[in-house]
């Protein structure tokens, strides 16, 4: 009826309050040097990033203390833990913003709990990190604006690893890894990946996506992070609904003459969290050291990759070490020691691969007199098919399996290729000397001694081995293989 009062309506969802943020405000950058067992880490006050990261037991290619951090390109590009809003103008302030700290000092002695605030009454910003005696360090950030946390990325832009090596192979050591439902998913550039991923595919450019310098990785993710050949940087998540976006960007160097195209552009890695809410995470910066590796929780020995022969790598890896730890203390002995070993236990199968190639060396004119009788028949002739059984026939008679010299190498080539994989990715021979000229087992010959006496011992071996084709042609072929090799 018209004298009816409305019915009363539901009360509004009520915002929340807005709460009063203290300005908190340095007036100069200062530096944040935390020493620990393992590692030299430099925090700066200003925008509350790390400016430096040296593990204090290896050196670069120069002798210097090894930085993890590539100076010039974070200059550019950020430094790690630097934030990423939506707001971009928000973003830069708050990126080169001056952070207050706790403790007060210059320099801390790890284990110790940093914690760098910014505030200018309107957003505040807070980032803790706790240094433990070992290579991993607890990271927590939030923003927040006086009523609710807002969404962030954290970032390690500028790439990773060792950058004292020249600018080529410092990119073909990038790497970047994820783990999704128990499989770690790796991608080397320039090298052929032992792990097929989408992220593989994208880092080597043929991603169908439509920006190719960003990748989703997808969630949950028990880890992700960068690594070059030696070292790796892992960040381990602390809630499920964290999420890792891949990048690139290009950054110009000071001495850079080239295109546009050519300029290099890093990998960088961002954290972040689907719920506004505080993002904390673990940060593990560490040598890809089996044992190290193994200690990490989770376990990231798998980092250390050793391609699709590691059931025969890694155990050759384990006695290349044991015979360093306790009978040869020179990498480069315990080389030639190991490789002494491999030879001899080998040394049957190649008799047999010899004895073979000199039986098929014997037959090789019968077979080429049978050849030359169905040469002028195609192919795909049927008379082709009798040619095959005569040389079948040949061969039964005189107790020769064709395949005989085949087989031998076949089953020395994944001990060949897992003890080269032992080689390249093994972190113990890194600078490790052997004698005279020799000051690192990880670098190429300086004077190329070493590939010069590889290629004459394989020529005078070659030509020792029985040949069992009879084409001049193609035995001048096998000849100059050495110096391929």
């Amino acid at each position: 009826t018209p004298n009816t009062p409305p019915p009363p309506q539901a009360p509004a969802a009520e915002l929340p309050r807005a709460i009063s943020l203290p300005v908190q405000q340095g007036t100069q950058a200062e530096d944040i040097v935390i020493d620990g067992e393992v590692s030299r880490v430099t925090l700066s006050t200003q925008g509350a990033v790390v400016r430096s990261w040296v593990l204090k037991n290896y050196t670069d290619e120069k002798g210097h203390p090894l930085d993890l951090i590539q100076t010039a390109a974070c200059e550019q590009l950020g430094f790690p833990l630097s934030l990423s809003l939506t707001n971009p103008e928000l973003s830069k302030k708050l990126n080169s913003a001056i952070f207050v700290g706790q403790p007060v000092g210059s320099t801390l002695t790890a284990p110790v709990k940093v914690e760098l605030v910014y505030s200018d009454g309107e957003i505040q910003v807070k980032k803790q990190l706790e240094f433990g005696p070992g290579y991993e360090v607890r990271v927590e950030a939030s923003v927040f604006d006086g009523k609710q946390y807002l969404p962030f990325e954290v970032a390690w832009p500028g790439g990773f690893g060792d950058h004292s090596v020249n600018a080529g192979m410092a990119a073909a050591m990038e790497r970047a890894f994820y783990q999704v439902e128990g499989t770690t998913k790796v991608h080397e550039e320039h090298v052929a990946p032992s792990i097929t991923s989408r992220v593989g595919s994208w880092l080597s450019g043929s991603s169908q996506q439509a920006n190719p310098l960003e990748l989703k990785i997808p969630s949950p993710a028990a880890f992700a992070g960068l690594a070059d050949r030696y070292f790796v940087d892992v960040f381990l998540p602390a809630s499920p609904d964290t999420g890792f976006t891949l990048r690139r960007r290009p950054w110009t160097p000071p001495d850079f003459k080239g295109e546009e195209k050519s300029k290099p552009k890093p990998l960088m890695i961002s954290v972040e969290r689907a719920q506004p809410k505080p993002l904390a995470f673990r940060l593990f910066i560490a040598p890809k050291d089996l044992d190290v590796l193994k200690a990490s929780n989770p376990p990231l020995d798998r980092l250390v990759d050793y391609g699709w022969f590691s059931f025969v790598a890694r155990p050759l890896f384990l006695v290349l070490r044991y015979i360093y730890d306790h009978w040869i203390h020179n990498y480069g002995w315990a080389i030639v020691f190991l490789t002494i070993v491999i030879t001899m236990a080998f040394l049957p199968l190649k008799i047999k691969q010899i004895r073979s190639a000199q039986e098929m060396q014997r037959v090789a004119p019968i077979i080429k007199g049978i050849q030359d009788k169905y040469k002028q028949y195609k192919f795909n002739d049927p008379r082709k098919q009798r040619m095959q059984q005569e040389i079948m026939k040949i061969y039964k008679e005189h107790n020769i399996n064709p395949l005989g010299g085949c087989l031998p190498m076949l089953l020395q080539l994944p001990f060949l290729y897992g003890f080269y994989m032992v080689l390249y990715v093994s972190i113990e021979l890194r600078h490790a000397p052997w004698f005279g000229w020799v000051k690192d087992l990880s670098a190429p010959d300086p004077y190329y001694i070493l590939p010069i006496v590889m290629t004459v011992s394989m020529f005078f071996m070659q030509k020792m081995t029985p040949m069992t084709m009879g084409d001049p042609a193609q035995q001048r072929m096998m000849m100059i293989m050495p110096i391929i090799f």
